[in-house]
């Protein structure tokens, strides 16, 4: 999974040792899947025979797949650089919250007029404390410190906790992730058995991982819609300005005039965080300012009598007098924290402590300022209870606020979009979204992207709501239930994290959950009973979000576990022979898989349906990794499978985010792929040369006299034997045996023989590179089997099928000539 750029310091692992020694078969390295299996003394006295300590090394592929030149390097940050990072801290975390105060009073006074000075004191009181107790004390100071290496949001908590937990359903997690620098983090005490019970709870049921997911997925479909209503309330209560400064402007052309800068909004997102952040970070700016020395404006014109509201107690007289109208401006106070959650999921795009000290000495100190200066002119008029903040500004800088305001309205809703990129990213890394294309702007910051499927559906979404409603008031409803959604995920799975990583006092986790999940309700509660106005429109495009989520980590589940269950096992190979039971014609056969580790059960399927295989085989896996540029001699990691005879190896072609895949330059793919697995063996022989001398091994390989009497020990330690008959639909009408057929050059002891000589086998990947290069392309598909329940059968065949035939494919289209591309198709029952 990509990991953004703003994490703490990593430890960057050697390239090429390991703390763990590797053992190998005598007849050389080669990979197999990790497997469980129960040995008996006789078994373990022929390891003993058979196996050769080696020298150190990483022993998983996904280690030095991560492992690339200047991944970590730190940029120092100068003077003027700060000051960038400044603006573009502004112009793309705080864009949302910065504009609430142009709608917040306005819908807290929507349905109940103001009846006395005391009422807005109330009102502001809850407005204060609101903007401490969520977005300061909660997000700024602790769910920021719950970020996933530098990645926020919802997605990021459920990746913390999965790794320190393994509450992941989807099985896919190796001991040798742990080995990995990023992956590193603290984990639960010995000595807190509170922290060992409740890791313990979450591994073992099952229950708890799908509940936790459930949550997860909801939270999720919450920021979607969340991004959808953000753009419409903030462009529409900005434009709502120009009815105060026309009068003949009217709701009609207001929705109207929202729509062209929705549009034009839209269309600027995919120039990239990075450049129209630092564009419209001075604007932010000037925006911030602008609420700041209005509300000081306000408050000496029309006295400061507001900032009594900074008394609590303000709070209890509000509900005392009028406890109807008080709960139901709720609705319209919690809208003052919109954007928190959006400041926690754009923390990949900068670090923690920027996000922390800009909203302290910035951000919260302009907003306070802000809203004491619109309830200042309230107190002092009454009846003027909407387009309250433009009603404030004085007549001198009426225009050029409303400008202002307008494009401080377009930066905040390009602040929840780039939050929901994010949010994209990491549950499509997760195995919970549907894969989409991803574009990275930035060559600086890994965490900067664009999705223009997203960017597109979430303008239409958009649009549908700003035509549907029409109005700041029915749209703000909706944004509460979508806030509040989220907020309230939130503050569970920090909770989680509170007690299973952070290790921190029950008391105060208690505390914390108390506070933070009980306002939320509160507030909750309140929105709730907006339901029917319209707002359940935006509960119904979550709830199908949900189920496309939900549907696609279903399928993909499935999916992993049947091919985990078909992959072809290393007694399988063995017993099929270095030929693999079929004839070896000339040339290298590159076999394109998503597996990181293991023969793919598709492998099979080539095996049982073309009259001959290549004499070479490279199972190909595209990797990419989280850097700008990935060298190209440090393009290819290579490792073998089966002994040296089967000429069967697996690569990782690792790319960076901005790597350009020229489609058309195959040929250069092939030369650099076939050069550097010619430097692989030779570092490969060199290695065993050195082993040789140092561990004084001279015993040669012993030939193969029964496909069952051997043992082989891969490279992360695992045991395996080779006495599993042949299935029925892979040895044809004879079982095959070692040297049932011909390879391509000559006999086969002639090959074997060969095969001990580094300079005979270079020459044989020459030979077969002469013969041609073809592409293996698989495409593994998923059915629901016959007996299985209607609604598995509705979701697997149809639901599922739809979503997989309409993503993108795991590994992108290589623009191949026919010629040179043999597909086949395999179908796993489920």
């Amino acid at each position: 999974m990509e990991t953004g750029s703003g994490g703490g310091a990593r430890t960057r692992l050697p390239k090429t040792e390991s703390a763990e020694m590797r053992w190998v078969a005598q007849g050389g390295a080669y990979e197999e899947d990790e497997i469980e299996s129960s040995d008996d003394g006789a078994g373990a006295e022929l390891r003993r025979q058979r196996l050769v300590r080696t020298g150190p090394r990483a022993d998983s592929l996904d280690v030095e797949a991560q492992d690339v030149a200047g991944m970590y390097r730190h940029q120092e940050i100068t003077l003027g650089r700060g000051i960038v990072l400044a603006l573009q801290t502004l112009g793309v975390v705080f864009g949302d919250v910065g504009t609430s105060p142009l709608y917040t009073f306005d819908i807290m006074f929507n349905k109940y007029p103001i009846t006395s000075k005391e009422d807005v004191l109330g009102a502001l009181s809850l407005v204060i404390y609101t903007l401490i107790l969520i977005p300061l004390l909660k997000y700024t100071f602790i769910v920021l410190w719950g970020n996933d290496d530098g990645e926020g949001g919802t997605f990021a908590l459920y990746s913390l906790i999965c790794r320190n937990a393994r509450a992941s359903l989807l099985p896919n997690q190796l001991r040798s992730d742990t080995r990995i620098s990023s992956f590193q983090l603290q984990v639960p005490s010995v000595e807190l058995e509170r922290s060992l019970k409740i890791k313990e709870r979450l591994e073992t049921s099952s229950m708890l991982k799908k509940l936790l997911l459930m949550l997860v997925l909801f939270g999720t479909s919450m920021v979607i819609a969340d991004g959808v209503v953000t753009p419409a309330i903030s462009v529409m209560s900005a434009v709502n300005g120009l009815k105060v400064g026309i009068s003949s402007v009217n709701e009609g052309e207001v929705v109207m005039i929202t729509v062209a800068v929705l549009i034009v909004l839209f269309s600027l997102q995919r120039f990239g965080t990075s450049k129209v952040g630092l564009a419209v970070g001075p604007a932010l700016f000037i925006w911030f300012c602008c609420l700041a020395g209005i509300g000081i404006y306000n408050i000496k014109t029309y006295g400061s009598a507001v900032l009594w509201a900074f008394n609590p107690m303000y709070i209890y007289y509000y509900f005392e007098r009028n406890p109807t109208q008080a709960w139901m401006s709720l609705g319209g106070c919690v809208l003052c924290a919109a954007g928190s959650e959006a400041m926690f999921a754009d923390l990949c795009y900068f670090s923690v402590k920027s996000v922390q000290l800009t909203f302290v000495f910035l951000v919260l100190p302009c907003l306070l300022l802000g809203y004491l200066g619109q309830a200042a002119y309230l107190m002092e008029n009454l009846t003027d209870n909407q387009q309250v903040f433009f009603l404030s500004i004085p007549n001198q800088a009426f225009w050029p606020v409303v400008f202002i305001a307008i494009l401080a309205a377009i930066i905040a809703s390009r602040t929840m979009t780039t939050a929901i990129f994010s949010t994209i990213k990491q549950a499509t890394s997760l195995g919970c979204f549907p894969r989409l294309k991803i574009i990275h702007t930035s060559r600086k910051f890994m965490g900067q992207i664009y999705i223009p499927v997203m960017n597109w559906f979430l303008l239409i979404s958009c649009l549908a709501f700003v035509t549907a409603f029409g109005s700041i008031n029915e749209i703000g409803n909706a944004y509460g239930i979508a806030e509040l959604g989220v907020m309230m995920m939130t503050t569970v799975l920090v909770t989680i994290i509170m007690l299973l990583i952070w290790q921190i006092n029950i008391i105060v986790v208690l505390c914390f959950l108390t506070l933070s999940l009980g306002l939320e309700l509160i507030f909750f509660s309140s929105v709730l009973s907006s339901v029917a106005d319209g707002s359940w429109v935006l509960l119904v495009f979550a709830a199908v979000l949900y189920l496309i989520m939900y549907i696609w980590n279903y399928g993909t589940k499935l999916k992993y576990e049947t091919e985990v269950k078909q992959k072809l096992s290393m007694d399988l190979l063995m017993e099929l022979g270095c030929n693999l039971g079929t004839v070896r014609a000339p040339g290298i056969g590159l076999l394109y898989n998503e597996l990181v580790r293991g023969v793919p059960a598709i492998f099979g399927q080539f095996l049982a349906t073309l009259p001959a295989i290549h004499s070479m085989i490279i199972f190909v896996c595209i990797k990419w990794v989280p850097v700008p540029v990935v060298p190209q001699n440090e393009r290819f990691l290579f490792r073998r499978v089966c002994p040296k005879s089967y000429h069967m190896f697996r690569c990782i072609a690792r790319y960076g985010y901005k790597d350009v895949r020229k489609e058309n330059d195959n040929k250069a793919f092939e030369q650099l792929l076939v050069e550097s697995l010619e430097k692989f063996i030779r570092r490969e022989a060199q290695e065993r040369s050195l082993e040789s001398d140092q561990y004084d091994v001279t015993d040669s390989e012993e030939e193969v006299a029964s496909a069952s009497s051997r043992v082989f020990v891969g490279p992360n330690g695992s045991i395996y034997s080779a006495g599993v008959p042949l299935p029925a639909d892979l040895a044809g009408t004879e079982n095959p045996t070692i040297g049932s057929s011909m390879s391509f050059d000559g006999s086969l002891d002639e090959a074997i023989d060969g095969m001990g000589s580094l300079d005979n086998e270079l020459s044989f990947i020459n030979r077969a590179r002469e013969s041609g290069v073809v592409y293996l392309l698989g495409h593994g598909d998923i059915r629901a089997r016959k007996d299985s329940f209607f609604v598995k059968k509705l979701v697997i065949n149809y639901f599922y099928a739809f979503l997989r035939r309409n993503c993108r494919r795991g590994i992108a289209t290589l623009g191949i000539q026919e010629a040179q591309m043999m597909r086949v198709a395999m179908q796993y029952m489920v």
